[in-house]
């Protein structure tokens, strides 16, 4: 082997390793509701807003509070406190909605009581947790994430289910 194969095979090897490093790592917004910490993955949020006007719908589901007009777009906000049924807690000046956008769907806002950080975990980071059939509520996280060098943990959303609109939801 030449001097021109071996740096080849270096580089090549070099971009496979950093690739598979760069595929372990992904970023979540951390968010609360309450004293709780969730994580939304980064691919599926378009932007974060202050809360504004939101004017109501009526006969929607108990946890959609109504629509926003974002940049003459209307997005449709729903409350993460309902849907989890905690209970509801005064807007204040860091309550934030989350425009989430999964193609081919519309976005959709999610009402949260703060936006903290974005955080990088690997999937080492994450215990997986299995879900339940008798807990509704185990399909809407994915994993619990230790935030590294801190005691902090974040429950992962899976988002798809958080905003998906379940039949037995509807009256």
């Amino acid at each position: 082997m030449n001097n021109n194969e071996a740096m080849n095979n270096i580089e090549k090897n070099s971009m496979e390793n950093k690739q598979n490093f760069e595929k372990e790592k992904r970023q979540y917004v951390a968010l609360n509701i309450g004293e709780e910490q969730y994580g939304i993955d980064i691919n599926y949020v378009e932007s974060i807003v202050k809360m504004q006007k939101i004017t109501r719908v009526p006969k929607s589901l108990i946890y959609i509070k109504g629509m926003i007009n974002l940049r003459g777009e209307i997005i449709p906000v729903m409350s993460l406190r309902k849907r989890f049924e905690v209970d509801e807690a005064p807007y204040d000046k860091k309550t934030r909605i989350v425009i989430v956008k999964m193609q081919p769907q519309a976005p959709i806002g999610i009402i949260v009581d703060g936006v903290r950080e974005v955080v990088s975990l690997t999937d080492d980071d994450i215990d997986r947790i299995a879900v339940d059939e008798n807990d509704q509520y185990s399909k809407y996280i994915v994993g619990v994430g230790r935030v590294k060098n801190s005691d902090v943990l974040i429950s992962i959303l899976n988002i798809i289910n958080v905003i998906g609109i379940d039949i037995s939801d509807e009256d």
